[in-house]
């Protein structure tokens, strides 16, 4: 077993990983009680599953480490989670804005600057869009096709690699993995745009819901989560990263991704616990009154 191949180092290292990611689900949970108690019904379900992204990554991560045959699974699954989260995220902004009703009327004669990243922060030139129902209904498209058809992809991956037509660190261009990756890839960058255009706008008028660390924190989970883990894949499949038997050079490229997210991803659930908790009884900027009485005439 594997467990049985481990040295007392080895062994230390997988309790105390395996303890990390307890606690984090345990503060996860500790948290969305207090969600539930604390927060408007409109606001409960997508600050829940935001929150809910660590700790799941970190699950997923720590069973793969236990069983490297499921990393496949594991990995598949945190993917599609996190693809719902992106475009949670954007439904937040818009909630904390007091709904999409009061998001309008306050921003009637405002506009979205569109040359924003990951798309087009270079393009500088763009003009600035309107905001307007049909504006925001095309930002809410740009992020639920990610989260619709990420799992689509992941689906047929599985098929395919049940089959053997699909290798998951296989990058030559007569394999299934590149061209699904690619595509992976590019609907990514399409679903994050609509994030940052959103962000960009509302920064200013939810700085008093610290709105900037909840960004950054969703930042660091997308880059923790697919960019470190693609730069370490790359270096195992290039044997950068030396096999040591019984481990391969991908086997040891997986373990190193799995054991860094279990360890990041408690730190996040920590920071998260801080920065989404805040107490409704305290008083607040003007504004920020505003928008949770506009929460609460809104029905769930």
């Amino acid at each position: 077993s594997l467990c049985a191949g481990l040295d007392l180092p080895g062994r230390f290292l997988f309790a105390i990983l395996t303890l990390m990611m307890v606690i984090a689900d345990l503060v996860f949970i500790e948290e969305a009680v207090y969600i539930y108690r604390k927060i408007p019904s409109s606001k409960r379900s997508v600050i829940i599953w935001i929150n809910a992204a660590a700790p799941v990554i970190a699950t997923t991560s720590c069973i793969g480490m236990w069983i490297p045959r499921s990393t496949m699974f594991t990995d598949f699954t945190a993917a599609v989670f996190f693809a719902t989260v992106i475009h949670k995220f954007l439904l937040m902004m818009i909630k904390e804005c007091g709904g999409q009703k009061l998001l309008l009327r306050r921003f009637e004669n405002g506009r979205f600057k569109i040359s924003t990243g990951p798309c087009c922060c270079c393009c500088l030139c763009l003009p600035r869009v309107r905001i307007t129902r049909q504006t925001l209904f095309w930002l809410k498209l740009g992020t639920f096709q990610f989260a619709f058809l990420r799992p689509v992809l992941m689906f047929l991956s599985i098929v395919l690699w049940t089959n053997g037509n699909y290798t998951l660190y296989n990058l030559s261009p007569k394999g299934a993995a590149i061209w699904i990756n690619c595509f992976v890839g590019v609907l990514t960058i399409i679903a994050l745009w609509p994030v940052g255009i959103m962000f960009q706008q509302v920064r200013t008028l939810l700085m008093c819901k610290k709105i900037i660390p909840k960004f950054a924190l969703y930042q660091f989970i997308l880059i923790l989560n697919h960019l470190q883990a693609a730069i370490i894949n790359i270096l195992a499949t290039q044997r950068i990263i030396p096999c040591a038997p019984p481990l391969s050079s991908s086997a040891r490229g997986a373990y190193m991704t799995q054991q860094l997210l279990i360890m990041e991803m408690f730190l996040i659930t920590l920071i998260s616990r801080v920065v989404y908790r805040r107490r409704y009884s305290d008083l607040e900027p003007p504004e920020c009154m505003a928008e949770e009485a506009g929460d609460n005439k809104q029905t769930p």
